[in-house]
């Protein structure tokens, strides 16, 4: 079903950059913390990280090409991510859907990673825990900012008893 307007509406978005590191995949997914990596950023658009180095965190907006056609189509999801992270099984997880999960497997497959930025040389910025593949597409860079920053959130009650849980178990 589509609605008016919106059956010709396209979009069509360039890389700035990429995501490099070397890890592989299975790593990157298992990872807590996410890997250190360099966030090569294509020549026409080095002028763009002007005032950046002055920032402690990133906005990293990238696109998963690694995520096939049929998986866009996957509406409900376990939350495998989060099974892996906590060591839960994931008969342990609710299914819900899409937008209220991680997974990498969605209608348009979008990423958002907040790394820690530790230095700009040139066109490469130097981040801590990104939790992206290498090779991956960088379509935007915002700095973290205060009015990103959300101190009364909340998630659902499954998920703080898992979390509690291992937070128990690591103390």
């Amino acid at each position: 079903m589509t609605v008016g307007w919106l059956a010709e509406y396209t979009i069509i978005l360039k890389p700035i950059g990429f995501v490099r590191h070397g890890y592989p995949d299975e790593f990157v997914s298992k990872s807590e913390k996410g890997v250190d990596a360099v966030i090569e950023i294509l020549p026409d658009y080095v002028d763009g990280l002007k005032g950046l180095d002055e920032y402690s965190h990133i906005i990293v907006v990238a696109y998963l090409h690694k995520v096939r056609e049929d998986q866009r189509k996957v509406l409900l999801v376990k939350q495998r991510g989060f099974a892996r992270r906590f060591g839960v099984s994931l008969d342990n997880l609710p299914t819900v859907g899409v937008f209220a999960s991680n997974s990498p497997h969605r209608p348009n497959p979008i990423a958002i990673s907040i790394p820690r930025l530790v230095r700009i040389d040139g066109n490469k910025i130097f981040v801590e825990g990104i939790d992206m593949y290498n090779d991956t597409p960088v379509i935007d860079i915002r700095p973290y900012t205060p009015d990103k920053h959300i101190d009364n959130f909340s998630i659902p009650k499954w998920m703080k008893e898992i979390i509690d849980q291992k937070t128990h178990i690591q103390s």
